[in-house]
């Protein structure tokens, strides 16, 4: 029997007063119990609406309907039909402006959780499931990944799956990109990252990691010396933004990449290892976004009594996931809106003691359709901290561009590309954050997926003409 309810089955998580001083993952599941009643909620629209949101083409109704049969075996199969990462799709796509922005069910009432119900599928076939994955046929072409986050893991399956001879170069000592530098284990656990590419491997996708492509080896080697026949380009933003205030070059101001690297890849936050950090009592997070999220949550993690959100527009504009601002609040965060900062004070030591902000009122609409925040004269007030931690969104690194020759970037420093993901290099082919600038993981998986069809057909076309 269907189930009408306008509202989803909750989701189980930690206590906020419990979990916002432990890394462990805050959402613990669906049950058996509560994915049917959920997939019950599904109307299987012939139109398939939500299929149109989903930038990886996950079949959705296929699979809700085969939970709801508790059929999920049959059901993780059909999303990694299209899928290589479903169960980190499942804890961190943004399905809310995605999918279930699409989904019928969300006219008068909520969505179905498309999400929960994607991560409950993973989960259960991680636990459950059969994980002989057969190697398919070398075709003996081989094509170059640069980078193992989102984009180049989900180009490389892909790839692999239709025969390809496929090697990741990853600059950093494990794969996984952003899923273990920047989104916190309290989000989304490394043990997850880490079966999805040990998957991946399973299918004859060869991992090289301390390899950081324009150093070691250029592009034009990969192709030259080691008979690289096309090239993907995965590598991310990773080159942090700051605002270029007073203050800025005190100790105890971090970037939130470094500061969620420290924490996330170098496990600062263990006591068994020795990964430097400030472990602040009165932190200042400057940006509104899903990593000022994780880094505020972090810090207050690390011990914090205070941690300050501080963004420049209402909570409104909050770039932020809805569902990471909550949890944020439940867990003591504190937001203070309609700021913005303008010095950052430090001691005679060259600490940081304050942060100096002035606040903000919102006139009409800029470029992005927000309203513009318009300072308010003489409105300064400061606000004592030992640590800032800046989340003002970051840019491709420019190492590659700068180390091959035919690679074009816009004034942003990002890849410029056709539809495809093809640069103006013959080859090679880029995708992700190091096109779009920083974005989101499953738009990066939905340009790695296009990517790799483009190099199949280039590939085809290049050794069957």
């Amino acid at each position: 029997m269907a189930n009408m309810s306008p509202i989803k089955n909750p989701m189980p998580e930690q206590d906020p007063n419990v979990r916002a001083r432990n890394f462990e993952e805050v959402t613990l599941g669906y049950t058996e119990e509560m994915a049917i009643d959920e997939a019950k909620r599904c109307l299987n629209c012939k139109t398939m609406p939500c299929v149109a949101g989903c930038p990886v083409n996950v079949q959705i109704p296929r699979f809700i309907q085969l939970i709801s049969d508790g059929k999920f075996a049959d059901a993780c199969a059909v999303i990694k039909e299209t899928s290589s990462l479903p169960a980190v799709c499942g804890r961190v796509c943004t399905q809310e402006t995605q999918c279930e922005s699409k989904c019928t069910r969300g006219i008068k009432g909520e969505p179905v959780a498309i999400g929960r119900l994607e991560r409950f599928v993973a989960d259960w076939d991680m636990k459950h499931g059969n994980h002989q994955i057969e190697k398919p046929v070398s075709n003996g072409i081989k094509v170059a990944i640069i980078g193992a986050g989102p984009a180049g893991l989900t180009c490389a399956g892909d790839l692999a799956k239709l025969g390809y001879e496929v090697t990741v170069f990853e600059a950093f000592h494990k794969a996984g990109g952003v899923l273990v530098y920047g989104i916190p284990e309290f989000r989304l656990p490394k043990v997850i990252v880490q079966k999805e590419v040990e998957n991946l491997e399973k299918l004859g996708v060869k991992i090289m990691t301390n390899m950081v492509i324009g150093k070691v080896l250029s592009i034009d080697e990969l192709f030259q010396e080691y008979n690289f026949q096309a090239v993907f380009i995965g590598s991310g933003a990773g080159l942090p933004m700051f605002m270029g205030i007073e203050g800025e070059g005190l100790s105890g101001v971090y970037s939130a990449n470094e500061f969620l690297t420290r924490i996330n890849l170098m496990k600062a936050y263990r006591d068994d290892y020795d990964t430097p950090i400030r472990k602040g009592k009165s932190v200042a997070v400057v940006g509104g976004g899903n990593v000022a999220m994780d880094a505020a949550r972090s810090a207050m993690r690390l011990g914090a009594e205070h941690v300050y959100i501080i963004y420049r527009r209402s909570e409104e504009e909050l770039p932020a996931r809805r569902e990471e601002v909550h949890h944020a609040k439940e867990e003591g965060i504190e937001f203070m809106l309609l700021s913005n900062p303008v010095k950052i004070h430090g001691d005679e030591n060259g600490n940081v003691n304050s942060i100096e902000c002035i606040k903000m009122e919102l006139g009409e609409p800029d470029a992005s359709g927000r309203r513009r925040p318009i300072p308010v004269e003489g409105s300064n007030f400061q606000v004592p901290v030992d640590t800032v931690i800046m989340s003002l969104g970051t840019s491709p690194n420019p190492l590659l561009r700068s180390t091959t020759d035919g690679l074009e970037a816009n004034n942003r420093g990002c890849l410029i590309t056709n539809a495809g993901m093809a640069t103006s290099k013959e080859g090679v082919y880029a995708g992700g954050d190091a096109v779009t600038g920083a974005a989101t993981v499953i738009l990066a998986m939905g340009a790695g997926k296009t990517a790799a069809q483009s190099i199949h057909e280039y590939l085809q076309s290049k050794f069957h003409a």
